[in-house]
């Protein structure tokens, strides 16, 4: 393959990120220092209390996350100092859980879980006495006493922040801050619009989901197969919660749209005049009628009927977008008769081939490889309306982001040199010509390194066991696809990074750094499909009986890596579980491979 070097002139130079986004307060948290100091305090208050503020396993572990993710190897002190309550407190097993939590890059979790774990501890961690400067010596960081007298560890630090763990039961997680300054150029330019860190998530993600649909000539080869950048994106909050800030992402590739619809008219206007020429020539023998243009568009309504989206898809080489806030919208067509295209909606995840008549021609067609993406909003009931139950194919194919309700006034009168909307369409217009190079250069493999690969497939294969250990085989299907949606999204940044190149090569070679911001976005979107799954009813029996078992489930999170028997009956007693009811999931556990019996009354998780 050619390649194919461009002017700088041809490309629309992209605008530098306004620095008080970017800048060190654009995350809300204080300087490292200060950060360490307030965990000092934390610590020493939790201290002179003596009192074990993560009993549970899983919240052990997002501790170790927490301080991982506020002073790295130097949070490992702290860690023994919190941990050393627990009856079970071992020196070597807490050194092995802290280096795990350094190498996993926590997950999402910040700060705010130690001093969430440490308020909910102690009743009120400021009431506690703190011991005197004499009585411990400063931190390993240097951290004088003396900021005893002088921390904001009262109301600002304590914060009321109900953490997340598999079950995914209070605020979800947000992963824009740990990605943003990797970020493609044009990517930083349309996250620096955001007004918060989930905000930013939001428009990451309906951006990459509308550049997916316009990103011709870019493919990879994944397990086998031929797949393109294509993403379902599903945004669900509670009304009010500003998913309705999706309708920006449309602003992207409106230049797209309507340079398709131009040319459309174009041809249509050609095609009358032809017309026009033949039915007034129509006594020459040898004259044929011309043929009528294909219909040249991006979006394509959701409210069509199956047959007109088939047909708009097949004008447009298989590729089109669908671009609904209302998730109803989509759920009402599948219901119906005429619009029931659910089943070629499934097959195009997956590029696979989808055939129709058209009534009018007599005419038997087939998209061999329809290239389509989504991007829906709606509230948690608009998810179910959608998807019935998490056994329904569609429930997999969907990135799912679930946005908290923010109890915070945005400043309505922030933007005030024109408006988001023409802001928006401007880097609409940075990316077109990226569109416009890609239309005309032959096809470019996208593929991973063999590094990139190994990792790929070992942190695949130890979510796929941790996962479908506590939510069951059901999501084993949404686990897997997030595989193939991982590889897209890298691809999707591979390409959109094209733009700071200013050049198309003849392979596309995903970077190391577009590879880890694809990782901590999946580590993060794993936890919002979780919750969209626990949310959705189930046809098992057992799940009626507690809602998928739940109590049973928090259980298993709560025993850590490996532990005796005596350990899992306090465990189930701190959650009112009978010990003959112990005993009996354990049993189960190990005949379903759950658990390893590794000795008489020792137990391992695998």
């Amino acid at each position: 393959m050619s390649r194919k070097t461009f002017n700088p002139s041809d490309w629309l130079a992209p605008a530098t990120p306004s620095p008080d986004v970017q800048g060190s307060g654009a995350s809300g948290q204080a300087p490292p220092s200060a950060i360490a100091q307030e965990i000092e305090v934390v610590v020493r208050r939790v201290e002179a209390a003596a009192i074990d503020i993560a009993p549970v396993y899983v919240e052990w572990r997002d501790l170790g996350f927490a301080l991982a993710d506020a002073l790295g190897e130097g949070g490992r002190e702290c860690y023994h100092r919190l941990s050393r309550f627990h009856p079970g407190y071992t020196a070597a097993g807490t050194d092995r859980q802290y280096t795990a939590c350094l190498h996993a890059h926590g997950h999402g979790i910040t700060v705010r879980t130690l001093f969430h774990l440490a308020g909910r501890a102690v009743t009120d961690a400021r009431s506690v006495p703190a011991p005197s400067p004499a009585s411990h010596p400063a931190s390993s960081d240097g951290i004088s006493p003396d900021i005893l007298k002088t921390s904001k560890t009262s109301t600002e630090v304590i914060e009321v922040f109900e953490d997340f763990g598999p079950a995914t039961s209070g605020p979800m997680p947000s992963f824009h801050e740990r990605v943003r300054d990797g970020l493609p150029g044009l990517l930083r330019q349309i996250t620096a619009h955001a007004h918060s860190p989930e905000d930013a998530d939001l428009l990451l993600l309906g951006s990459l989901t509308v550049f997916s649909a316009c990103l011709p000539n870019i493919h990879g080869i994944y397990d086998g197969r031929e797949v393109f950048p294509n993403l379902f994106l599903f945004v669900t909050a509670q009304a009010s919660a500003g998913k309705g800030r999706l309708s920006l992402c449309r602003h992207l590739v409106e230049p797209i749209h309507r340079q398709l619809r131009e040319q459309y008219a174009a041809e249509m206007e050609a095609y009358r005049r032809k017309m026009s020429e033949y039915v007034t020539n129509k006594k020459n023998p040898d004259a044929e009628p011309p043929a009528e243009p294909p219909l040249k568009t991006l979006f394509i309504p959701a409210n069509s009927s199956a047959t007109a989206v088939y047909q708009t898809l097949n004008d447009n080489d298989g590729a089109g977008l669908i671009f609904e806030t209302e998730g109803d919208t989509l759920a009402n067509t599948f219901k119906s008769d005429f619009g029931n295209f659910s089943d070629g909606f499934r097959k195009a995840f997956h590029h696979e081939k989808i055939s129709y008549n058209r009534r009018k021609d007599k005419e038997f067609v087939e998209l061999a490889r329809p290239r389509l993406s989504a991007l829906l909003s709606g509230t948690p009931r608009q998810v179910m309306s959608l998807i019935p139950d998490a056994e329904n194919g569609l429930f997999s194919r969907f990135i799912f982001y679930c946005m908290n309700v923010r109890l915070v006034w945005n400043d309505v009168f922030a933007v005030r040199d024109g408006t988001l909307d023409s802001c928006f369409e401007g880097m609409g217009r940075q990316f077109s010509a990226l569109y416009g190079a890609l239309v005309s250069h032959p096809p470019i493999r996208f593929e991973l390194t063999s590094a990139q690969q190994a990792e790929f497939q070992a942190f695949f294969s130890q979510v796929q066991d941790e996962y479908t250990s506590v939510f069951g085989l059901d999501i084993l299907a949404s686990v897997r696809r997030l595989g193939l949606i991982a590889f897209r999204l890298a691809m999707i940044l591979s390409a959109v990074r094209l733009l700071d190149r200013r050049s198309i090569p003849a392979a596309l070679v995903c970077g190391d750094g577009d590879f880890t911001i694809v990782r901590i976005m999946v580590e993060v979107l794993l936890k919002h499909t979780a919750k969209v799954f626990q949310q959705l009813p189930a046809d098992r029996p057992e799940a009626a009986q507690g809602g998928r078992n739940q109590l049973k489930r928090h259980y298993y999170c709560s025993l850590p890596p490996e532990f005796d028997k005596q350990a899992a009956v306090m465990a189930a007693q701190r959650l009112q579980i009978p010990a003959k009811t112990a005993e009996r999931y354990l049993k189960q556990w190990c005949l379903s491979g759950r658990l390893n019996h590794t000795s008489h009354g020792h137990y391992a998780k695998p």
